[in-house]
């Protein structure tokens, strides 16, 4: 008989069984988030606190995930939370800038390499949509271009061929434009061009083919959601140089891949796109996002000029997110980004031991404190190799973990936060151990 982590989860989570079942009454699947939501009832979660949560049943466990990156300093920190309490107490929004948005600007301007200017949002969303409008603007063509397989938000230009149906998706070397869901209109379709990733040669002839109705390439310099899959440099450079030559703009969407270095993604690999989206841990916990680059395309959005691009937002600019923010980031210095890195790559490591020592075959992705776990043979470099991954294990691994004590994404994605120490490591990895001995029978009996 082989360890049934659904049965297990339902026995151990009543309350948030019961709570689900109150929640499908008034919000669709019980969540407001659907990434939050996962078979057979979401987990709900009553207070977090450094490095761990507790669960509506009071269960403790070790928080992998962090809000999908977003808590980089963990929950609560005490930094963060006087910041956020001094501000409350001042104010929560006013229809005016204030002090603290400036400090955050020009914190960021300072570190993100491509920042000249920079403006704030709530959402990765929003400033996705926002780069990608000021790229049509500034260019004065259609189309953008984005990496299959690639996470840009909710928006229509963004919804497309994020997770395709490979059948159907055409050739690995010219990927059709698919809709991710239903409503996705047929413009933003015919408005898209995809690419394969870390393909240069294959990436490079599509973007020519297309340059002279081409605003922008966009992309993560390390796709997060999709697996945590690096970039090559040889890819990025190759970027570089052919859109730097055709006049296309080229945005990193480095909301989750801020979490790196200090300045982004593209300070580790030396690689400086024209515009920049952030969001997560610029936030501190709080929806705050951001998108900035060269002097010139944000120019098009100073209301002192005509025309400009307007932005409106009331929650744009915040204090509360602001001071949130800001406290967050003075917290990350180059030597926490540093610590956080060797520690991820450690766990990198430790975990492609454990998987080794029960003959089980797993790509261990690793990327600063980020990790995705895909089982497969194959190394994951793309989305169709990453596709290609036994997805029934990913969640079966996911609630097994769950009933021991830790939290990952359903799809076996994980980040490292501050808090962590060597004790809570190695009880992430020890759990990762015992889910894998209770499952490797089933697995063997299905292979």
């Amino acid at each position: 008989m082989f360890a049934d982590p659904e049965a297990l989860y339902r026995q151990t989570t009543a309350a948030s069984r019961a709570l689900h079942e109150k929640a499908v009454a008034v919000m669709p699947g019980g969540t407001t988030r659907t990434t939050t939501y996962f078979d057979p009832y979401p987990l709900y979660i009553e207070r977090g606190e450094g490095c761990r949560v507790w669960d509506a049943d009071g269960t403790e466990r070790i928080d992998m995930l962090g809000n999908y990156t977003a808590m980089i300093l963990g929950h609560a920190h005490p930094k963060v939370v006087e910041a956020i309490r001094k501000q409350a107490a001042r104010g929560t929004g006013f229809a005016a800038a204030n002090p603290i948005e400036v400090q955050l600007a020009t914190l960021l301007c300072e570190r993100v390499p491509s920042l000249d200017a920079v403006r704030f949002c709530n959402s990765g969303t929003e400033a996705t949509m926002f780069a990608m409008r000021l790229a049509r603007a500034f260019t004065g063509r259609p189309k953008i271009a984005r990496m299959e397989g690639g996470y840009h938000g909710t928006h229509d230009y963004a919804e497309v061929s994020t997770h395709p149906a490979v059948a159907e998706a055409g050739s690995p070397d010219a990927p059709i434009a698919r809709p991710d869901s239903m409503g996705t209109p047929d413009w933003a379709l015919e408005q898209t061009v995809v690419l394969p990733f870390n393909n240069p040669d294959a990436a490079e002839a599509i973007i020519r083919r297309e340059a002279g109705e081409l605003a922008a390439v966009i992309l993560e310099p390390i796709i997060g959601a999709g697996g945590v899959i690096p970039a090559t440099v040889e890819f990025l450079e190759r970027l570089r140089n052919v859109t730097r030559e055709l006049a296309v703009l080229l945005i990193f969407d480095e909301v989750i891949s801020f979490r790196v270095a200090p300045g982004g993604a593209q300070q580790l690999y030396g690689v400086t796109p024209d515009l920049t989206t952030l969001g997560k841990i610029i936030g501190g916990g709080l929806p705050v996002a951001a998108f900035g680059g060269r002097a010139d395309v944000m120019e098009l959005l100073d209301p002192r000029r005509e025309p400009n691009i307007a932005q409106g937002g009331t929650y744009n600019g915040n204090p509360l997110g602001m001071a949130a923010g800001y406290a967050t980031m003075t917290e990350l210095t180059p030597d926490v980004y540093e610590d956080l890195n060797r520690k991820g790559a450690r766990v990198c490591e430790q975990l492609t031991e454990v998987f080794a020592s029960h003959g089980v075959a797993v790509q261990v992705n690793g990327a600063g404190s980020m990790l995705a776990l895909h089982f497969t043979s194959a190394p994951v470099v793309d989305y169709r190799t990453m596709a290609a991954a036994n997805k029934k294990r990913t969640r079966e691994l996911f609630l097994g973990l769950v009933n021991h004590g830790v939290l990952m994404a359903p799809r076996a994605m994980g980040a490292l936060s501050t808090p962590m120490a060597e004790p809570d490591i190695q009880e992430f990895i020890d759990a990762v151990d015992t889910v894998v001995a209770e499952q490797r029978p089933r697995w063997e009996s299905e292979s």
